[in-house]
């Protein structure tokens, strides 16, 4: 699979270890967004376009995330209880935690698990992500990757776009930003925070030939490089292939 940007060429060998973005990045969180939806709002959201309620969720998860801290499942939660309100639907505590709770089960995207495979046999992976911890734990377990380090929001208590993810990886993983390569597919989330701290930036355009930005807010940010998936990323690198 062709490149679809690189501006300007990144010298690979110039990495030791790659940070990734979980959530829109290894794991297709916009399927799994949707079919937590559909759960929690039933027949009131029929006929709702995909991406309207996408775009609902890109602005009521960050407003959820705003002001004292609270662990993502609480985040989550309020996010239910703000699309049962957008569409005059009532539901209860169960159901608004049943929605944080699917985020263990979202699907990794079909190139996730057989590129880490190939990415680990070069780099040390890790990972930055606006999650808890007990949540990831589904998701690496879907994934099977070995991963050097994870850093939740439940550990430094803060969500990217803020920078304490970013801070922490670089302390945690011993390099200096420039020996990082930073692999995202949100630019206000990731890429954005990331070139600002100095970090060179992979972003994984998921959303590619599709308009609108889905569930991730709009940003300006620009990458070091653009691919369309993982394996394309990988396979600029010139890891081995086999993959599906």
């Amino acid at each position: 699979m062709a490149l679809v940007k690189a501006t300007p060429l990144i010298d690979f060998e110039a990495f030791d270890a790659l940070t990734f973005d979980c959530y829109g990045t290894l794991i297709d969180w916009e399927t799994g967004i949707l079919r937590a939806l559909g759960d929690l709002l039933g027949a009131a959201a029929e006929g709702e376009p995909p991406d309207a309620l996408l775009e609902r969720y890109g602005r009521f998860e960050p407003e959820a995330e705003h002001g004292e801290f609270r662990h993502y499942r609480e985040v989550l939660e309020d996010v239910a209880r703000r699309f049962a309100a957008e569409f005059d639907h009532e539901i209860d505590g169960r159901a608004a935690e049943r929605f944080a709770a699917s985020v263990s089960q979202w699907p990794p995207f079909p190139d996730t698990v057989a590129a880490l495979d190939a990415l680990g046999t070069r780099y040390r992976l890790a990972i930055v992500s606006n999650v808890d911890e007990d949540l990831f734990a589904g998701s690496a377990a879907q994934l099977g990757a070995d991963f050097d380090q994870v850093v939740t929001a439940s550990q430094v208590e803060s969500y990217k776009p803020a920078p304490a993810h970013f801070h922490e990886i670089v302390r945690r993983l011993g390099l200096p930003i420039e020996r990082v390569l930073h692999v995202a597919q949100s630019l206000y989330h990731d890429i954005l925070p990331a070139t600002e701290l100095g970090f060179t930036c992979v972003w994984v355009n998921r959303r590619a030939g599709r308009s609108g930005t889905g569930a991730t807010p709009r940003s300006d940010a620009r990458p070091d490089l653009e691919v369309p998936t993982l394996e394309a990323l990988a396979e600029a690198m010139g890891l081995p292939r086999g993959m599906n």
